[in-house]
């Protein structure tokens, strides 16, 4: 399978502090549905960074649909972890959306027809269309996510890159979003950071472990060993559906 995102031997540090990132490997097939999972303070971050061009590696090679991140951005819709923006900025859905396509449209005279489009499809594909004449900050935490996702869609990206999408999202918005997820990785690649292990397995094709290094990326089932050496801690799973019964009080 040609790799569509590949890490080779990729070391990080910030000024301060120990090491982000040691001696990573990875490469994500044309195509794959990837599962990134990882403590908190883990490199999972600092990876994407990588991947989006927005960092550069202290050491080791990082390459990008062929290229490097730098060249290869225009391929790449990402969907940040937290929307941090004032709810009262004045932006509509369909101004978020159309967002998309900066720097891909041209600089001067303003959005064309076909970008216009495009905004249109990924609206219509993320189920938000209707909204598009509302103010971004009246939106629902699941609609803002599949607005977000509409303009990572805009610019028709080969690779989605998806920073824990459904972190303030109740149960049901995170599996219609994962539905979504899994529909768009029929044409796309996509790499989703999820701290869900249970949830997300219903869905990727591959989960890769990370706690500044990586500590297992194959497709099979993972084991509790694996999950407390990657958490540094005992743990204990519950499945998705389990429900908590308190006694009643006398």
């Amino acid at each position: 399978m040609k790799p569509a995102i590949e890490l080779k031997d990729v070391s990080f540090a910030y000024d301060i502090g120990p090491p982000a990132l040691e001696h990573v490997s990875l490469a994500v097939g044309e195509g794959e549905f990837l599962g990134l999972v990882g403590p908190n303070g883990g490199g999972k971050s600092t990876l994407l960074k990588l991947v989006l061009g927005l960092l550069r590696p202290s050491s080791g090679e990082v390459r990008v649909a062929g290229g490097t991140p730098q060249e290869s951005r225009k391929v790449i819709g990402y969907v940040p972890q937290y929307a941090r923006f004032a709810r009262d900025f004045p932006i509509s859905v369909d101004e978020t959306a159309l967002m998309g396509q900066l720097g891909a449209t041209r600089l001067l005279g303003g959005y064309r027809a076909a970008d216009r489009e495009a905004a249109r499809l990924a609206m219509t594909e993320t189920e938000v269309l209707d909204l598009r004449q509302r103010p971004l900050g009246t939106l629902s935490g699941g609609q803002l996510q599949r607005v977000l996702v509409a303009r990572a869609l805009a610019g028709d990206p080969s690779i989605l890159i998806l920073d824990e999408p459904t972190a303030n999202i109740d149960m049901r918005g995170e599996t219609e979003i994962f539905d979504l997820f899994k529909t768009l990785n029929q044409r796309m690649t996509i790499v989703v950071v999820s701290h869900d292990i249970g949830f997300i397995s219903r869905y990727v094709t591959r989960v890769a472990c990370l706690n500044h290094t990586l500590l297992c990326h194959q497709p099979v089932p993972l084991g509790l060993d694996v999950i407390e050496k990657l958490y540094g801690m005992p743990v204990q799973l519950i499945p998705h559906g389990t429900t908590c019964k308190t006694e009643a009080k006398p």
